[in-house]
C-alpha cells in the first residue's frame, strides 16, 4: 500500500470514531469532523489509493475539463466518457433539477422552480433574503417535473439555457474567466518566489449561479529550493468518492505545472473543512478498512504460504457453486498476493509538451499515464447529489 492509502484509512476511521451524525441539504445523512489535514510529498510516490480501484483517467481528464480546457459544459466530459458530473447538470429547458435521494417514484409531482438571481450577490446562498419563484413569460410561476424515469424531482432552480448542459458558473467557468491556469504558470516563470500565487475558485459575484459552489476552492503555490509545493484547501469533502479523486487530481496537476515551469514537484499540504462520510457509504468504507487489515495479516506470511494460499484460492474460484459476491472477495484477495510478492509503486508519466494546453485530454489521454498501478478492486459508493 502507498502512504496515501495509510493516511486515507487513518482520517476514515477518526470519522467513524469521533465524528457526529448531522442532516444537510442532500437528505442522506453524514458522520463528519470538523476539519483534517495532511501532507504528502510526490516526488517518489504517486497518490493514488491501492485499497480500492481509482479510475484514474476519469479523474485526471476532470482535472484538464477545469483547468486546462476551462469548461463547464458537462458535454465535453461525455464526448471522453466521463460522467462524474451528470447529477449537476443543467437540463436543456434551463431548469436544474434535484431528485429525492430515496423514497417512492411519483412522476406527476411538480414542484416550483427558484430563480437564483432573486436574492443579491451579497446573500447567494438566501440566507437573508428569501428566494423568489421564476416567473414565464406570462408571468406565471414555472414549475417543474422529473426528467428522470424512477426518481422524484425535489426541488428546481432555473440557471437559463444559455447554461443548459452546464454546472453553471462554478470550477472550469472560473478558471477561464480569470485565466487562472496560464497566470499561474507565466507567474511561475517570471517571478516563481512570488508569495501571492493563490487562485481561487470561490468568486462571490458567481455563486448564484453556480449550480455546485467549487469543493476544492483554493490552491496555493509555492517555490523553494527548486521544488514546487502546493497547498489545496477544500470546504466540504465527500470522503469516500471526492478526496480520492481530489487528490490524484491535484498531484497530477502539480507535477504537469512542475515539468512547464522546470521545477521537480515537491509536496502537497491538503486542509479540509467539513469531512465526511455519508450513511450509507460507510459499509464501503468498513470493506475498504477490512482490505487494510488483510492485507496487514498476509504481508507477514512467508512467500511459500502466500503462494500456497493463492493456489487453494484459485480452486476455491474453480468451484461450480462459488457465487459472484465470493467469486470476487477471492479475486480482491489474490490482487493482494500479487501486491505483496510483486510490489510496485505506481508512478505519474508525462509526455514531453512543450505547452501546458497542448496535453491531450481525448478520452485516451494519450500524454498522461499512471503506470505501476496495482490495486485491491472495485468498492462501489453511492453519490448524493
Amino acid at each position: 500500500m502507498t502512504n496515501w492509502d495509510i493516511e486515507y484509512l487513518k482520517l476514515c476511521r477518526r470519522i467513524l470514531a469521533e465524528g457526529i451524525e448531522v442532516e444537510n441539504r442532500t437528505g442522506i445523512n453524514t458522520v463528519k469532523i470538523p476539519s483534517y489535514d495532511f501532507t504528502l510529498d510526490i516526488k517518489d510516490v504517486f497518490p493514488i489509493l491501492t485499497t480500492k480501484q481509482m479510475f484514474y483517467r476519469q479523474a485526471i481528464i476532470e482535472m484538464l475539463w477545469i483547468w486546462q480546457m476551462g469548461s463547464n459544459d458537462v458535454r465535453d466530459l461525455h464526448e471522453r466518457n466521463v460522467h462524474i458530473w451528470d447529477e449537476w447538470m443543467v437540463d436543456e429547458d434551463g431548469i436544474y433539477r434535484i431528485y429525492e435521494p430515496t423514497g417512492e417514484y411519483d412522476p406527476n409531482k411538480e414542484v416550483e422552480v427558484i430563480d437564483p438571481l432573486s436574492v443579491p450577490v451579497s446573500d447567494p446562498f438566501g440566507l437573508r433574503h428569501e428566494f423568489k419563484p421564476k416567473l414565464d413569460n406570462e408571468g406565471k410561476i414555472m414549475t417543474a417535473r422529473s426528467l428522470i424515469e424512477g426518481k422524484t424531482i425535489k426541488a428546481a432552480k432555473y440557471f437559463g439555457k444559455e447554461y443548459a448542459y452546464t454546472i453553471g458558473t462554478a470550477y472550469g467557468y472560473v478558471v477561464n474567466k480569470y485565466e487562472h491556469t496560464r497566470n499561474l504558470i507565466d507567474t511561475l516563470k517570471k517571478n516563481p518566489t512570488d508569495r501571492r500565487i493563490v487562485k481561487s475558485l470561490w468568486q462571490d459575484e458567481l455563486l448564484r449561479t453556480a449550480v455546485l459552489p467549487s469543493c476544492v476552492w483554493s490552491t496555493m503555490w509555492d517555490v523553494t529550493d527548486g521544488k514546487l509545493n502546493l497547498s489545496v484547501i477544500q470546504r466540504s469533502c465527500d470522503v469516500p468518492l471526492g478526496l480520492p479523486f481530489n487528490v490524484t487530481q491535484y498531484a497530477t496537476l502539480l507535477s504537469m505545472i512542475a515539468k512547464q515551469t522546470d521545477l521537480e514537484p515537491g509536496q502537497i499540504k491538503y486542509l479540509i473543512k467539513d469531512a465526511h462520510i455519508y450513511v450509507n457509504q460507510i459499509s464501503g468504507i468498513l470493506t475498504q478498512l477490512e482490505r487494510q487489515e488483510k492485507f496487514e495479516r498476509m504481508s507477514r506470511l512467508s512467500v511459500l504460504d502466500l503462494q500456497a494460499l493463492s493456489e487453494i484460492i484459485n480452486l476455491k474460484m474453480s468451484l461450480p457453486s462459488i457465487t459472484d459476491e465470493e467469486k470476487q472477495i477471492l479475486d480482491n484477495e489474490l490482487r493482494m498476493i500479487d501486491m505483496i510478492l510483486n510490489p510496485t509503486t505506481p508512478e505519474l508519466h508525462l509526455a514531453d509538451v512543450e505547452d501546458f494546453f497542448h496535453y491531450d485530454n481525448s478520452k485516451e489521454l494519450r500524454d498522461i499515464k499512471v503506470k505501476k498501478y496495482k490495486h485491491m478492486g472495485k468498492i462501489r459508493f453511492p453519490i448524493a447529489q
